[in-house]
Order: structure tokens, then sequence, then C-alpha cells
């Protein structure tokens, strides 16, 4: 006799349920990356607190955070012309949880430094070019110079009786003010400052008599009477500022070192990720209360791809690379 087994469809059903889940149980699971992010992104900056860095960072990450779904925690670590923040973020884990923040090690430091605790183009993934401004030439109100030609003109009259302020050793303000000194002619002693914020105090109180400093940092100094400025860096007039001439139009043709902020990760960061924190970014940078925001610390957004990045600063580490070498500045 035989026996047969009948099933109504139902049955059937939770049969072949009740199987793929005894199969799903006994099969190793590939499984999928967790979604990122799943915690706060720490963003590390090379600079004190107070200066155009910190305030962009400061203008972004709340958008950013929001678009991320995570908080953006900034890290303020200042020192060794921004060495500290980069080795930090090197070191970290490749997982887009630590990001760097600035400019100046990722196309100087190999020219400054005869060693590194890490590679400037190794040991980082480019993620997108924040944005940039002009410099702009400011002096203490006992100058006795209203322009670029009388300050020149001053700085010859009295060799080394001129001091000038800077966020640190090799910062693209410091090579700013050195391409500026070989162009006149002239000598102005160097004092480097931990951050924009504390080289703009340095010739607010008469400690040094020239800066170049950023919109955030002079402009505000600048509108008050307490600073006066002469110039500005790049090559086009700044829309803050639209009366002051460039330096190129000062005599000083082509006279071009801008500051500019970007957002790096570790290397062997996941594609998935680095696109992730991109698209949020150039998100935010679009927005226009943003850009508002960004242009009222003298900058103007940009955010470019991954790729533009590494060319930006491949073209950017030559140009400053003679200007190192001409000015034969070492930090080691």
């Amino acid at each position: 006799m035989t026996l047969r087994l009948i099933f109504t469809s139902a049955q059937a059903a939770m049969m072949l349920f009740l199987l793929s889940g005894n199969v799903a149980a006994q099969t190793p699971s590939t499984g999928s990356a967790p979604a990122y992010p799943t915690k706060p992104i720490r963003v590390v900056l090379p600079f004190a607190p107070g200066g155009t860095s910190d305030g962009l960072a400061r203008i972004i990450g709340p958008k950013l955070g929001e678009g991320l779904g995570q908080s953006l925690v900034i890290d303020n670590r200042p020192g060794a012309g921004g060495n500290i923040a980069a080795e930090i973020v090197a070191r970290s884990a490749a997982d887009g949880y630590t990001l760097y923040m600035g400019s100046a090690v990722l196309t100087t430091s190999k020219s400054l430094y005869s060693k590194l605790p890490f590679d400037p183009v190794r040991d980082f993934a480019p993620i997108t070019h924040l944005a940039t401004g002009p410099y702009f030439l400011v002096v203490h109100p006992s100058v006795p110079a209203k322009t670029v030609s009388e300050l020149v003109a001053h700085a010859k009259a009295k060799p080394g009786g001129l001091n000038y302020s800077s966020p640190g050793v090799g910062v693209p303000a410091h090579l700013a003010a050195e391409l500026f000194k070989s162009r006149a002619g002239i000598n102005m002693v160097h004092v480097a400052y931990k951050g924009g914020g504390p080289a703009g105090l340095a010739v607010l109180a008469g400690e040094t008599q020239v800066f170049f400093g950023t919109g955030a940092s002079a402009l505000p100094h600048v509108k008050a009477g307490r600073l006066r400025a002469l110039a500005v860096t790049g090559l086009q007039r700044s829309a803050l500022a639209p009366e002051l001439p460039t330096l190129d139009e000062s005599g000083f043709r082509g006279f071009n070192i801008t500051t500019w902020d970007s957002f790096v990760a570790p290397a062997g960061t996941p594609r998935a990720v680095i696109a992730r924190i991109h698209a949020e970014t150039v998100k935010v940078l679009r927005m226009p209360e943003i850009r508002g925001l960004i242009n009222n610390i003298g900058y103007e957004p940009t955010g470019t791809t991954p790729e533009e990045l590494a060319e930006f600063l491949r073209t950017e580490s030559a140009i400053l690379a003679k200007v190192i070498k001409d000015a034969n500045i070492r930090v080691d």
C-alpha cells in the first residue's frame, strides 16, 4: 500500500518557508556593511579656534551632520604647521569617522620637512575641495602706509623694523608674506603663531605690524578701524572689499597665493564612504544660506570631485615648493 502525502497550498507554502529558514540558518551569511555613518564623525583641524578654517567648519558642520544623520565633532589640534592634526588622521582607522580639514600640510610638508611621520599623498584619500579665498594684506595703524608702494618704501627705510605674524611656519599665509618680501626686496621679521586667530590678535595688539590675514581674521578689524587693509593676494578683487586692489594690480604681477580648505580621509577609506561624504558636503555647499555665510568670511564655496581635488593638490604642491625653495624655508 502506497502512502501519499497530500499538501494543501497553504501547507506547501508553510513547508517552503520553514525549509528556507533552515537553509539560511545553516548557510554562512555574506552579510553587508552597516550603513554609514552610525556614530559621530570627528573633523580634525590643524588650527586654533577663531580662524577661517575653524569658521568654515562650524558653518558647514551642522548641516552636513543633518545630511549624514550624525553630528560632526570639531577637534582643533594646532601646532607643528598642521602636522599634529594630519598625523592624527593619517593614523586613524580608515572608516570615515575621522576626517582632516585643512590645506597647507597636504601641499607643503614634503618641501618643509626632511622627515614626516606620514606621507601627505599616500596616507590620505581626497574627498572634496571646500572653499577658497584671498589673503588680505593688513597693517597696524602705527604703520604710516596707505598703499602697497608706501609699505614697501617704509620697510626699505627701516630694514628689519617691521614684524609680520602668520598662523605658522610654512602655511600659505607665511609663504604669501615671504613671496611678498622677496618680490618687494624688503626685510620683515617673521613671528609664527598657532592659528590665524592668535596671529590676527598679535597685529591688533601691535606685537606685529603686518599680517596676511583671511577675511574672517582681518576684515572685521579693518571695518572697525583697528587695522588698515592695503591689498588682496588673489588675481581678482574680493567682493567683501572691492575697493582694495590686488597685489597683481599693485605691481606684483601674477601674485596669487590664496587660502583654501578641503576634506580628506585616511587612505583606504571605502569608496562608498568617500562618495557619501562628498555628496552630502557638496549639497551643503550649494545651499544659498550656507554660501552666504561662507562668503561673509571671505571664502568662495567650491565643492570639487575627489579626482579634481587630487589634481589641485598636485599643482599647488609644485607652486608652493618653488616659493619654499626660493625663500629657503626649512622647519628641520
